[in-house]
Formats: C-alpha cells, sequence, structure tokens
C-alpha cells in the first residue's frame, strides 16, 4: 500500500513513516517546502499516485494561535479541505489528525466521538473547522483525535518535565487538567491497523486508555528520568495563565474503536513505561 505522510518533519510524522516502513509499506514522506497543503496543486500533484494519506501537517502552536488565527485556519482548515478533496479525486483514503481541543473540557465523563464540539481556542476552532471540511468534501476518512503527545523527536511535555527536574529542587505542575498522555508511535500503529482493517470512515479516538492530571503524568516522567518524584508539586491552573485556554478534562471514550473491533492504544501508564526511556534518552 502507497502512504503520503504530510508533515513529515514533525514529531508524530516522523514515527509514523518508521511505523509505516517497519509493517512494509510503501510511504514517503512530505513537508515544507515540497508540499505545501494550503495550495491546492501542489496537494493534486503529489496526491494523485498513492492509496492513502495521513496527514500530520498542522499548526499546533497553541498560544500562537490565539493571535494570529487566520494563518492557523489555512494550515488546519484549509490544508484539510484541499486533502480531501484531492484524495477523492484521486481515489485515496484521507487519515487526518485531529484534536481534544475541539471540546469545551468542561465534561466530566469521557467525550464520546460524536459529542458536540464546542471550541474554547482558536487552535480549537480552526481544528473543528479542520473536521468540517473533511467530512465534506469525501466520503472515505477516517478521523483521529488525539492528545497530550509525546515522543523521542522533537519537544514535548515529557522531555521539559526531565530537563527542569535535573535543573531544580522543586518544580510546580497543574493537578486540574485531566487527560491521557499518548505516546506518538501509538498514534501512528492505530492508523496503520484501522487501514489495513478497512475501517468504516469516521471519527476514532487515538489516545490512551485510562486518565491522569499533568501532575500525575510529571511525577511518572521524574521517576523514569531518575529523580524523586516528591520534587514535583501540585499547582493550579489560575496560577499558570497562558493566552489560549487548556480544556480541563481531555478523557476521549473509544467505544468506536471497540464497536468495529480494533483495539485502542493501550493504559497511559503502561504505554509510558514502555516509550519513556527511549523518549528522555534515559
Amino acid at each position: 500500500m502507497r502512504w503520503l505522510v504530510t508533515g513529515s518533519s514533525g514529531m508524530l510524522a516522523t514515527d509514523a513513516l518508521d511505523v509505516l516502513r517497519a509493517s512494509g509499506h510503501e510511504v514517503r514522506g512530505l513537508d515544507l517546502p515540497d508540499l505545501d497543503i494550503t495550495d491546492s496543486a501542489s496537494v493534486a500533484r503529489e496526491v494523485r499516485d498513492v492509496d492513502v494519506v495521513l496527514n500530520c501537517a498542522a499548526w499546533t502552536a497553541v498560544d500562537a494561535a490565539e493571535t494570529n488565527e487566520g494563518r492557523a485556519f489555512a494550515v488546519n482548515a484549509v490544508g484539510p479541505q484541499l486533502l480531501a478533496r484531492a484524495t477523492r479525486e484521486a481515489g485515496a483514503r484521507l487519515v487526518h489528525i485531529s484534536t481534544d481541543y475541539v471540546f469545551d473540557g468542561a465534561a466530566s465523563a469521557p467525550y464520546a466521538a460524536d459529542a458536540p464540539m464546542a471550541p474554547r481556542s482558536a487552535y480549537g476552532r480552526t481544528k473543528a473547522a479542520g473536521e468540517w471540511a473533511v467530512r465534506a468534501e469525501t466520503s472515505d476518512y477516517l478521523l483521529l483525535r488525539t492528545a497530550w503527545l509525546y515522543g523521542a523527536h522533537g519537544g514535548n511535555f515529557p522531555k521539559t518535565i526531565a530537563r527542569l527536574a535535573a535543573e531544580r529542587d522543586s518544580l510546580t505542575v497543574v493537578d486540574d487538567q485531566v487527560g491521557q498522555p499518548t505516546w506518538t508511535r501509538d498514534v501512528a500503529d492505530l492508523a496503520r491497523r484501522l487501514v489495513e482493517a478497512g475501517a468504516p470512515s469516521g471519527t476514532y479516538h487515538a489516545t490512551s486508555r485510562g486518565q491522569c492530571s499533568w501532575f500525575d503524568f510529571a511525577r511518572a516522567v521524574v521517576a523514569t528520568a531518575g529523580h524523586d518524584p516528591q520534587k514535583v508539586q501540585p499547582t493550579t491552573s489560575e496560577a499558570f495563565v497562558r493566552p489560549a485556554p487548556r480544556p480541563a478534562w481531555s478523557v476521549l471514550a473509544h467505544d468506536q474503536l471497540d464497536a468495529i473491533g480494533v483495539a485502542p492504544i493501550g493504559p497511559w501508564d503502561q504505554r509510558w513505561a514502555l516509550a519513556g526511556p527511549a523518549v528522555l534518552g534515559a
């Protein structure tokens, strides 16, 4: 099967290229300047000879999107629209990566895949628009929402926390935001398994099972890095205000995967135990 992975220099895409090649797929990765997903001619040219497009290209600078919503919209909404249109015309399947930020974060139970979207940030609004665009342009798509991503390539929360734990006697991390830490290799593998299984078009949640706070995750990271987890102390979101609001609840349900017989990603703590040493270089 011939795959095209967009945004190929990013954390998720880098792992996706490795996972797909290891599974025997023919895969090509493209990023700027070779592929601009906001340019229809560029998209049509690169999509015409593939079976599957995995779109990992995105504006992910959450805070910067608050003052650059137009630019974020171009990448997160217009780009997916053009990719969806091009894959439909080429007879290819689109796998599009979305986010927990399409929800308002006010729930107390895991969000179902068909729960109403109600984004509270510019980033969330542009990603929600991207979802609508994909659904409008093609009927052959897999829309994967993920959250709290970490991986061996690029910057992320665990790497930052491990560095701070090595530099400081103590650090504070919010304990009133709850979600599902998720390894990029697991997201890539789920995308592969869904395509290979011929999964019905629709929206699926590509996050680990279980849940924890950022504080809980930070303590797990610090322990993996060989430091005393007690040096991590809890704080609140009110004490750590940032330009874009963060969802207080980012727990996503996996019922859609269970319904089609595709195993969701495993529990977050078990996956971190496996991934952590490689991610941190420990």
